[in-house]
């Protein structure tokens, strides 16, 4: 009693005084209070356990309750909580784990730029991509192409970039710029789609494109896989239009494909690559910017009227960083980056089963990502609209959390789809509970 009591008290002061991401209050009315975590395992206040269906936000990789995180956290601060890594100064480990991250990602990569979140690495990235180009005396090069559906942020510039509506409807007018094109819809042609961005850069003029960024798996927009010859075929265009590639693995980076990045699946190198969530399994914030040695090096020779102007004040935090290499230490001693292929294989063989529902219209995945996406009528395939958020209440009752992306009609119609990516420690019998769950809640709501 005295832990409901305290939990209500809890409710009241957070629904009177704390704005919450996404908020509105009617999806306010009763929020579960969490309090425990361990593996893929959830606790609230009143002891009811749920399966972490998405990792929280994604991003949870090694799993919740991993005392060695918070011991090198504390370490850390013991010795150097924070400094300042502005030019002039640094410390050892945003040194360390810039030199291990680029030696994981692609080969082609050389440097690192640290910030504190996802949507703060795009915007980094924009930044990036323009001065490149200023520096080789094209300043028009200033735009950004991106896909519908896609999700790089909701700060400013992220938000223009995102390809979902409802993200921009109260915050508009979006950053002049900005071009949305058609992403790759394997499950629904055998056309890449690749050529939606040739189309984009005729219409825009290519000298007046900075880059083109992409999540190798759309994540939040829906879980939409390419199709195997999409990216390629996007490598090679860019290359022909003198266009950046800049890939988004704020979501797929760190094993939650099966591959340490995502692009490797496809044999793909990107001239920028942007992180966050994974890197330190969300135990502390951290982001970055990994920039090709062409970049790099425009970056570091730059004569001092060039100098990159850029700057955030936790960048390169050391203890973040610190809890960044510990991180990486779990994901290699334990082979969790193998071990999310494995289990992703089990989770989509599983998912699959629920295609014998109505409204069940596909399911597709790539590692430890999974989507099952609903509609109203299988043979049309129109998009089923508000379904997904019942079910969710639903799944939430008999023991599993997660999000769903809200399906559109009109333009690239998509109906609700229910998003999974378990922490990659998720055991073969929380797999099989999981789909289980999802399977009563949707039967429960036909």
């Amino acid at each position: 009693m005295e832990t409901r009591a305290a939990a209500t008290a809890l409710i009241s002061a957070d629904q009177s005084h704390l704005i919450h991401p996404l908020h509105s209050g009617a999806d306010h009315a009763a929020p579960v209070m969490l309090t425990e975590g361990r593996g893929a395992i959830l606790r609230d206040a009143e002891g009811r356990e749920y399966i972490d269906g998405l990792a929280s936000l994604w991003n949870v990789n090694v799993g919740h309750g991993r005392t060695e995180l918070a011991e090198a956290a504390a370490e850390q601060m013991r010795r150097l909580a924070y400094t300042s890594a502005y030019v002039g100064y640094s410390n050892e480990p945003a040194v360390r784990l810039a030199e291990r991250l680029v030696a994981l990602a692609y080969p082609n990569l050389s440097g690192v730029y640290f910030t504190t979140g996802g949507a703060e690495s795009n915007e980094t990235a924009f930044k990036i991509a323009r001065y490149y180009w200023r520096r080789q005396g094209r300043p028009r090069k200033v735009k950004i192409i991106s896909r519908h559906h896609g999700y790089h942020g909701v700060t400013l510039a992220a938000m223009s970039a995102t390809g979902i509506p409802s993200f921009h409807a109260m915050f508009g007018p979006v950053v002049p710029g900005f071009v949305h094109i058609a992403p790759s819809y394997p499950y629904r042609s055998g056309d890449s789609m690749a050529e939606a961005l040739e189309a984009a850069l005729a219409a825009e003029d290519p000298e007046t494109v900075a880059a083109f960024i992409a999540e190798p798996v759309i994540g939040a927009g829906g879980v939409i896989p390419p199709h195997p010859d999409y990216f390629p075929q996007i490598r090679a265009i860019c290359d022909r239009a003198g266009v950046l590639f800049i890939a988004d693995e704020i979501i797929t980076g760190f094993g939650r494909t099966g591959r340490w990045f995502a692009l490797d699946h496809w044999g793909v190198l990107p001239d920028i690559v942007t992180f966050a969530k994974g890197v330190t399994s969300a135990y502390l914030p951290l982001g970055g910017v990994m920039v090709s040695g062409e970049i790099h090096r425009t970056i570091m020779e730059a004569p001092p009227a060039e100098r990159f102007m850029h700057a955030a004040t936790y960048s390169a935090h050391p203890t973040c960083c610190a809890v960044g290499l510990r991180n990486l230490d779990i994901l290699e001693r334990e082979g969790l980056v193998d071990r999310a292929g494995a289990m992703g294989r089990r989770l989509l063989e599983r998912a699959q089963t629920l295609r014998d529902l109505p409204v069940v219209g596909d399911v597709r995945g790539l590692g430890l990502m999974c989507g099952i996406e609903l509609v109203e009528d299988r043979e049309m395939k129109s998009p089923a609209l508000g379904l997904g958020a019942r079910i969710l209440r639903e799944a939430r009752q008999r023991g599993l959390i997660t999000r769903m992306r809200a399906g559109q009609r009109g333009g690239h119609p998509i109906g609700d789809v229910i998003c999974l990516a378990p922490p990659l420690v998720v055991t073969d019998a929380e797999v099989d509970r999981i789909v289980e769950i999802l399977r009563d809640a949707i039967s429960a709501c036909l």
